[in-house]
């Protein structure tokens, strides 16, 4: 059994539902301690988080990730207990295989071979790891993050090991997340009987076309990085259940996924324009998960093409599809952000799976990465 998967099956084997950690960063921790690796426990409200650094100087290499995974669905649905991984036909089944314990486990080992193989390095290694990415995000990785730009500790490349890929490790990595924007509307109009609806004011009528509109348009086109701006209605609330009442509210939840053609403030103007031209009388609250963010090709982004081709002689394509990702928390700070992991068919799915030669196969991209930025000149 390989070091990775060997990891991998250990931390797997430990039920960390969000938010929970269940000793995981403390493996972790101890793991690397005899590489000199200093580890700062940062703990916010319930979450559990881990700043481990080696080094002092700068240019500072970051693997960041999560140790909590979502829950489990029904465990009747398993073919085996989440938490008891096991192996078979080649992949490493288990929640949080995928997502994100597998490259977690090779972020640790590609750190081990390397600090061995290059005890000299250059710079400082570092790792970020948290326990409150698949929850609400609001005590974790954003809250390390200002810990450290309070006292001017900067992350020149972080590589974030979220599974990435689409049909083989490497094949698709992350430069860039879309913005996220969502918004709870809530319209307020006037309970009555649907036989006598000229002494009462439907809501839902009134928010009808208002939303129509907001369907209708085209935000934008997207650019060479992104894909055009997208609005999605999520869940519509209204009525008191009976079917001869007209309800006297509605409330309405969207979700804007933007690219850097738009602003959260110029979509909510605008948003709110429509809502106002159509004489809506409502309630509106704005929740920002992030901003949009996009590391053009540089360093990171050529160190993690070329250990791809190294290793599995795959051809990367650069994406900034998908959903959120802690990324977004450690972009503004300057510093550029990858995302590179296993294949993404599984994650949050009832058998959850990584295949075991791709675990291997990331430790060794990992190092490889870490060679070309931490062993050659400084930049």
């Amino acid at each position: 059994m390989s070091a990775t998967l060997d990891l991998a099956i250990d931390l797997i084997s430990r039920p960390s539902v969000t938010p929970l950690d269940e000793g995981c960063q403390q493996l972790i921790a101890d793991r690397l301690a005899p590489l000199d690796f200093v580890a700062e426990h940062m703990r916010f409200g319930d979450v559990d988080n881990l700043w481990l650094r080696k080094g002092t100087q700068s240019p500072v290499f970051c693997f960041a990730g999560h140790t909590d995974v979502v829950p489990t669905g029904p465990l009747e649905a398993w073919d085996s207990h989440p938490f008891q991984p096991e192996i078979r036909d080649g992949l490493l089944y288990g929640r949080g295989a995928a997502d994100m314990k597998g490259s977690i486990a090779a972020f640790v080992v590609a750190a081990e071979n390397f600090v061995r193989a290059n005890p000299n390095h250059q710079g400082s290694i570092a790792f970020l790891i948290t326990s409150d990415e698949e929850g609400p995000s609001i005590n974790g990785t954003v809250k390390v993050v200002e810990a450290l730009e309070k006292r001017n500790e900067k992350i020149d490349w972080c590589l974030v090991g979220e599974p990435s890929s689409t049909c083989c490790v490497g094949d698709v990595v992350k430069n860039g997340r879309r913005g996220s924007l969502n918004g709870i509307l809530t319209v307020v109009g006037q309970q009555g009987h649907v036989a006598y609806p000229h002494l009462a004011d439907n809501p839902i009528h009134r928010a009808a076309p208002a939303l129509a509109e907001l369907v209708s348009i085209e935000w934008d086109k997207g650019n060479a990085f992104f894909p055009p701006t997208s609005f999605q209605i999520s869940n519509i609330r209204g009525g008191t259940g009976a079917n001869n009442v007209i309800p006297g509210t509605v409330t309405v939840e969207f979700n804007f996924r933007f690219s850097t053609e738009q602003t959260e403030a110029g979509l909510r103007e605008q948003v709110e324009s429509i809502f106002k031209r159509h004489g809506l009388h409502y309630e509106l609250k704005w929740t920002l998960s992030g901003n949009p963010f996009l590391t053009p090709r540089g360093e990171l982004v050529a160190a993690s093409v070329e250990a791809i081709r190294n290793v599995n002689g795959q051809d990367t394509e650069l994406s900034t599809s998908g959903g959120t990702s802690d990324g977004r928390f450690i972009a503004p700070t300057g510093a550029q952000v990858m995302e590179l992991g296993p294949v993404n068919k599984t994650i949050h799915k009832v058998n959850e799976r990584v295949s075991v030669a791709d675990l291997d196969a990331l430790a060794i991209i990992y190092q490889k990465i870490l060679e070309s930025l931490l062993t050659a000149p400084s930049v």
